[in-house]
């Protein structure tokens, strides 16, 4: 199933996309937002309403990030071997974690915001995981039964500020940068994450082309580590990590500029594409 957030007619609602539209499960349900609704446990519901008759048309609505309030977003870095060569960087025994604030997010469709600071405006296209079933010390052979689904995020960065500090999160979470949707699938139509495939493109060109499998930590060893920290809950976004072909180590650096358009595309799931504004 693919379940998505959206705003229609200035209300929030979260919905099952089919094939002839949405299916409004904020009105069935009381259940306000779709992290609600993972944590009730109401995806199974969800499935019930497959063949229903879509309540609205996607022309009809926006479409918001697929978790709009996230109580965490956990970004991980380095988590390609082809994306540590192109920095120079060394593998790490352990994942590299930074933080992305909610308010940072936008959803398919709306414009990623080239902030006013910078011209070094960069694209990464990443694997979401979506927790269904929060837990504490998540053991790796259990993790993906507590995934909810899976969707497409453009962790979109500003190099400058990246590198202000050792710490990246200054560029890592600037207001309008961080694409997420179109919508979440679930875990039961992907068994297997390692078997996606990634691929962004900047105006119709490919600049990252991968195989999940390739991530270094997996998703399980990345839902093990993070849960370790704190508990994991539902709603909760794991963003796996960016393969190489990354703007800022190209020559000449390829930057994001006002009118680009970056899509994600990830196999099973779908396209993220959001245009890109600068802002004013």
């Amino acid at each position: 199933m693919k379940l998505c957030s959206f705003t229609h007619a200035g209300r929030a609602g979260h919905g099952l996309v089919t094939g002839g539209g949405i299916v409004d499960l904020s009105t069935r349900f009381d259940a306000p937002t779709l992290r609600d609704f993972l944590a009730a446990g109401l995806v199974p519901e969800a499935a019930k309403l497959a063949d229903a008759a879509p309540d609205l048309t996607l022309d009809q609505v926006t479409l918001d990030p697929v978790i709009p309030n996230p109580d965490k977003i956990i970004c991980v870095g380095l988590n390609y071997h082809d994306h540590i060569q192109e920095t120079g960087r060394e593998e790490t025994p352990n994942p590299v974690l930074f933080p992305r604030y909610a308010g940072s997010q936008v959803g398919h469709g709306a414009p990623l915001i080239k902030p006013l600071e910078s011209d070094m405006f960069d694209y990464e296209g990443e694997l979401a995981v979506i927790i269904g079933t929060g837990g504490r010390r998540i053991s790796e052979a259990d993790a993906l039964s507590h995934v909810a689904g899976y969707a497409c995020y453009n962790d979109a960065s500003v190099r400058d500020w990246q590198k202000h500090t050792h710490q990246f999160m200054p560029g890592k979470t600037f207001a309008g940068t961080g694409g997420f949707g179109p919508w979440m699938v679930t875990a039961d139509e992907i068994p297997d994450p390692a078997a996606l495939h990634l691929q962004t493109r900047l105006n119709g060109e490919v600049v990252q082309d991968t195989d999940v499998a390739l991530l270094i930590a997996t998703i399980p060893r990345l839902i093990a580590y993070c849960s370790t920290i704190l508990p994991l809950l539902p709603g909760d976004v794991i963003v796996s990590g960016t393969p190489g072909g990354v703007g800022a180590r190209r020559t000449p650096p390829l930057w994001m500029k006002d009118g680009d358009v970056c899509e994600v595309e990830i196999s099973g799931i779908g396209t993220l594409s959001n245009p890109v504004a600068a802002e004013a």
